[in-house]
């Protein structure tokens, strides 16, 4: 018998249920060089395990098949499958958006996929999160440096703050839960912080939130609206706190397209400018995630914030879009970069000093970074993979003491999907 007849039978027998004998086969099976038909007796020795219950093995098998072709969507939705059963929802999630690109699915698998994502959102009740990050900022304080002159009874020159290199290291622990009313009702809360910490410590900066409230989920899309507080600590002294509600939604649009709607309202009060930034925050935003192929997907989000404050020279309004693309590429590596664009309107002028003249403008900003994460799953530690994260930002201004170039390389241990 030809190792392909021994394959087929061997796949035969599985279908049927029979699984120590088709094991007894694949396993006698030499290796065969890594081709379509090796990849098979890999593919049929994981489903193996995956009907006996072993779905460690299971996963096992099915990373290192998709470590070499990350192409393979029927390989991606069995491993969704095995995620599922051992209740890791968030992966689980991941990997059946990207297997749902695979055009060459059987229609049955399809219908399976739609129905499995409704479980998938019905079931993935909770999530606890804890990222590290080390990294070096060459502009911690946002500078321009230079020197600022002006002609008035004489030429007067000052230097201004020069940007400021520093050493930092960031966290960011969080979680939520959702108590089941009913299938479609529940009570779902979140918590989380986020703090760094430098060489320099007047830069440290704290910043713990909450919300809580309802949640609604159908077959095809989901429904959160809650309350939020947030509280700031920055280098140490206390900054400012918010308060108010958000409204978040989800919606498969298609089997490759789904995405969602943020709503947002906060009052914020200020502890030591509350004369100054004391008011209320209005935002909307949008993101939309599509699998272009079962191992390429792009995310594009877009917002639009308001932010209204006592002195209306600090009041704003900040349009935003980003459009980021991610792959899964043999050996393991995952690489993403999103290219970020953002603007801000002030409400009305502010003194300044331009070509050593006193004035008043109103500023306008322009915002660009640009953000490149590469990951490989090989080095897995703890549910964690560490990853190499590059950015630069640069900000334009009318008010040329506003503007900036920031860089950061950083190395963070993030949850593996």
């Amino acid at each position: 018998m030809s190792a392909l007849d021994a394959v087929k039978m061997a796949g035969d027998m599985v279908d049927s249920g029979n699984l120590d004998t088709a094991e007894q086969i694949l396993t006698k099976i030499p290796n065969l060089g890594g081709g379509p038909l090796e990849l098979e007796r890999w593919f049929l020795l994981g489903r193996i395990a995956a009907f006996r219950g072993d779905f460690d093995s299971a996963i096992s098998i099915y990373r290192t098949i998709l470590d070499a072709h990350p192409d393979l969507a029927r390989v991606r939705f069995e491993l969704a499958v095995c995620y599922m059963k051992t209740e890791q929802w968030y992966r689980a999630d991941y990997q059946l958006r990207l297997a749902m690109a695979g055009d060459d699915l059987p229609e049955n698998v399809r219908q399976m996929m739609n129905f499995y994502r409704f479980v998938i959102r019905q079931n993935k009740n909770w999530n606890v999160w804890f990222n590290f990050g080390a990294a070096p900022d060459n502009n911690v304080n946002n500078a321009a440096g230079g020197t600022e002159c002006v002609e008035m009874f004489g030429r007067w020159c000052r230097d201004l703050p020069v940007p400021e290199s520093a050493f930092g290291y960031n966290f960011q622990l969080g979680g939520n839960y959702e108590f089941r009313l009913t299938n479609s009702w529940r009570w779902k809360s979140d918590a989380g912080m986020y703090f760094n910490i430098y060489n320099k410590h007047n830069y440290d900066d704290l910043y713990l939130y909450a919300s809580t409230g309802p949640r609604y989920i159908w077959s095809d899309g989901d429904i959160w609206l809650a309350g939020v507080a947030s509280r700031r600590w920055y280098g140490w002294d206390a900054y400012n706190w918010s308060a108010g509600v958000r409204l978040n939604t989800n919606y498969d649009f298609t089997r490759k397209l789904s995405g969602g709607l943020s709503l947002l309202y906060t009052s914020n009060q200020y502890d030591y400018y509350a004369a100054y930034l004391d008011g209320n925050t209005y935002s909307a935003s949008v993101h939309m995630f599509y699998s272009i192929t079962s191992n390429v997907y792009t995310v594009l989000r877009g917002a639009v914030a308001y932010e209204d404050t006592v002195r209306p020279e600090y009041s704003y309004f900040q349009p935003s879009i980003s459009i980021g693309i991610g792959t899964e590429l043999p050996y393991g590596f995952n690489i993403y970069a999103e290219p970020m664009f953002y603007w801000q309107f002030y409400g009305d002028e502010q003194f300044t000093i331009q070509n050593e003249q006193p004035t008043y403008m109103t500023e306008r900003d322009f915002t660009q970074r640009y953000s490149v994460s590469v990951s490989n799953n090989k080095f897995d530690f703890l549910g964690f993979v560490p990853a190499l994260v590059l950015s630069y930002t640069r900000r334009d201004s009318n008010i040329w003491q506003r503007e900036y170039d920031r860089w950061s390389v950083e190395l963070t241990l993030q949850q593996r999907f």
